[in-house]
């Protein structure tokens, strides 16, 4: 690595192959490339990206961005930087979204509009001020017998007295005091004491409560000339706050260099940002405000929005299978509307419905009219007549239903109705959504704008479908696997028999996993973490090694292992806090839980860690959609939906897992994949072997079920991990 890149590097030394990724990216960031970088878990992959992304950002005056989407990197990214700071000064901000810094608990717009009064207000009383000056040397002037002073003294008396009337107009209205105080003050010694070190937005909101400001404006209106900002990905893949967040960098996106961790999770955060939503409730709501409301465009508005409205009662109403109605609780969920060879039952329901003068005339009109009634509330709520900041139904409405129209039959993009149960009345209600199934739809735009990005993730591969997903155009990738002694580790595929959904109940197969967990949980030194493919069948094997007094018949015993079951509604951190006190626990979870990624389970916490099944999510509608975009996007090729939509993200999420343990160079433990799909045996196109990274499938050790105790036996033994003599097999 170059001399002039360790400026920024904290430490005495890299880690293996830390110095090589550093240098590489460096080379990378110095042709503008982006790079897709993939390290295993507990190599440096923070610092080997940030390390060089600032020292080219300090040499060409750009600005580093580095973001996540998991609240665990937020703080270590605050510890890197810190240490960083401590060895070279750098100017830097965490940066987090408004609702969590914000001291009077308003909404976005809401706050915008506080935001705007209080200016105007704080500017009217500085030129209050200012005109008071004027007019009081005007009066001296015309005194000592100066005509034209007391003619333009009369122009300036004028001039105040309109600004008094806008001031007492303002100040019956809502205003922000805590921003108020951000106007009226220097605030040299916030910067000063932001500047010192690098602080949290816990730290700033603090700070700020103290002194009755707006530390959140505050940040805003300091971050030029910044070297590193820590944000979360939506400052980032949100195309309206993106422009924002750079005007606040006061940097054009050219000037700018992004930093991506957890990039595994890029392609389904995209998604959650592109994909836009209208409930009924909020159509009801557009068609009361539109009721007896005096203007031309109202007929329009109630014409379009109306049909709309009844088009998506019909289409849940009729979608509805035999009992689903019965059955649905506080929870979204999605009713089928998809047509094989016709358009989506919504928008046939609703050109059935509408009687007008054409759906794009009257969209366009209720867009406009719903412009004016924001208008009228933000007015009202600037003026003091409201005591909050509503915001127009019909606006969002006409909005909506303007972009359902245009882009619901597009590639990509995928029609759907939900549905659920309103708790309080116990109704029924509805909602119309476009599902972004492609997420390249938003990141594409992004990786183009800015200078170049570095994405890194432990489970990036294959890269090229990383790149393709993602946008991303001839990128540089790396890949450097887990760098501590082999001889620590083994991992091993048991031939359990496949735990097809269709199989999960057969009593030979619960049989057989059963026996295989048991031994696992009884020949490991300490703690054991057990995958599953979801948190029922996590809490069918924890009953039947007889966790919760349940037992089945034949199941072998657990010993005195502790038992624990996570679970949708279980404090998982307080599960997670017992588990890792334990001395002999297991921890039965999902692998789509939140203890698969971001949490680690160091040394003793977790000395051996299972995956039982293959855990594809479920088939759903918009799963679905998603492979049919992907097949249609790429041409059919290399079964591109299946590949790209399931059995990739599903292999990534396993070995995201198999990271959670194996932590440092002196941890040693023991890795088991038990389902016959991750031998070597022929599964045909169920045989997920060949999907994990070459060095990785290398590592597989192929295992009899009824064998892998006696080679878990003899790898602990070699450790004398054992407290006392060994279990007997």
């Amino acid at each position: 690595m170059a001399e002039t890149t360790r400026r920024f590097f904290p430490y005495d030394s890299p880690y293996p192959n830390q110095g090589e990724a550093m240098t590489r990216i460096a080379a990378a960031l110095d042709d503008g490339d982006d790079v897709l970088f993939e390290g295993a878990p507990g190599t440096g992959k923070t610092l080997s990206a940030l390390v060089p992304a600032l020292e080219h950002a300090r040499e060409e005056d750009r600005t580093v961005v580095i973001t996540t989407n998991v609240h665990q990197q937020m703080r270590q990214f605050v510890e890197e930087a810190r240490a960083i700071n401590d060895e070279e000064d750098i100017r830097a901000v965490v940066f987090k979204g408004k609702s969590s810094m914000c001291h009077i608990d308003v909404d976005y717009q809401e706050c915008q509009t506080l935001r705007d009064t209080t200016r105007e207000l704080v500017e009217d009383e500085a030129e209050k001020r200012e005109l008071e000056v004027q007019q009081r040397e005007l009066l001296d002037a015309s005194r000592e017998g100066d005509a034209a002073a007391a003619q333009r003294r009369e122009a300036v008396m004028e001039e105040l007295e309109a600004v008094e009337d806008r001031i007492e107009d303002v100040e019956s209205a809502n205003v922000c005091e805590h921003y108020r105080n951000n106007l009226l003050g220097d605030n040299e010694e916030f910067y000063e004491w932001l500047y010192e070190g690098v602080r949290t937005p816990e730290e700033i909101y603090e700070y700020a409560d103290r002194n009755q400001l707006c530390g959140y404006e505050l940040l805003k209106e300091g971050m030029e000339a910044v070297d590193l900002v820590v944000c979360n990905y939506h400052h980032l893949l949100d195309p309206n706050i993106r422009e924002q967040f750079f005007r606040w960098l006061d940097r054009e996106p050219e000037r700018v260099v992004t930093v991506f961790d957890e990039a595994h999770n890029i392609e389904s955060a995209a998604r959650d940002h592109a994909s836009r939503s209208l409930t009924e409730n909020t159509l009801d709501s557009a068609l009361d405000e539109l009721d007896d409301r005096e203007d031309s465009r109202a007929d329009a508005a109630e014409n379009v929005i109306g049909a709309f409205r009844d088009a998506l009662v019909d289409a849940y109403e009729d979608g509805f299978e035999y009992g689903e109605r019965e059955g649905i609780d506080e929870h979204w969920h999605d009713v089928s509307i998809a047509n094989d060879d016709a358009r989506d039952d919504l928008t046939l329901a609703f050109l059935r419905n509408y009687e007008g003068r054409g759906i794009e005339t009257e969209t366009e009109l209720a867009v406009q009219l719903g412009e004016a009634i924001d208008e009228e509330y933000e007015e009202a709520y600037k003026n003091g007549e409201a005591t909050s900041r509503a915001e127009s139904s019909t606006l969002a409405a006409a909005r909506f239903v303007a972009t359902w129209m245009e882009e619901n039959a597009e590639l990509g993009q995928y029609p759907v109705v939900s549905v659920r149960r309103d708790e309080g009345t116990d109704e029924i209600y509805g909602r119309a959504e476009l599902y972004t199934c492609i997420p390249r739809r938003v990141t594409e735009a992004l990786f183009d704008e800015v200078y170049a990005s570095v994405l890194m993730s432990a489970t990036l591969r294959p890269f090229d479908v990383a790149a393709d997903v993602l946008g991303l155009d001839d990128p540089v990738t790396m890949a450097y696997g887990l760098e501590y002694p082999e001889e620590h580790r083994r991992t091993y595929a048991a031939g359990t028999p496949a735990l097809f959904a269709s199989d999960r109940g057969d009593p030979e197969v619960q049989e057989s996993v059963s026996a295989l967990v048991s031994d696992v949980v009884e020949f490991t030194p300490g703690n054991t973490l057990l995958f599953f493919p979801s948190y029922s069948e996590a809490e069918r094997y924890y009953q039947r090694l007889g966790g919760g007094g349940g037992r089945a018949v034949g199941d072998a015993d657990a010993g005195d292992a502790e038992l624990l079951l996570d679970g949708s509604d279980v404090d998982t951190e307080e599960l997670r806090e017992r588990f890792v006190e334990g001395e002999h626990a297991a921890l039965f979870t999902s692998l789509w839980g939140t203890l698969a990624e971001g949490v680690s389970f160091d040394g003793d916490d977790a000395r051996t860690v299972v995956f039982v099944g293959v855990p594809y999510p479920h088939i759903d509608d918009r799963l679905e959609a998603v492979q049919d975009a992907y097949d249609r996007a790429y041409g059919g090729r290399d079964n591109a939906g299946w590949r790209y939509a399931v059995e990739i993200p599903t292999v990534r999420k396993t070995r995201q897992a198999l990271g959670r343990v194996i932590r440092s160079p002196e941890d040693f433990g023991v890795r088991v994949l038990a389902d016959k799909r991750y031998t070597r045996a022929d599964m045909g196109r169920f045989s997920v072997r060949d999907t994990f990274p070459e060095e990785e499938r290398d590592e597989l050790i192929d295992m009899n079920p009824e064998k892998l105790k006696f080679g878990m036996l003899n790898f602990y033994g070699d450790r004398d991990a054992y407290d006392g003599a060994p279990p007997q097999p």
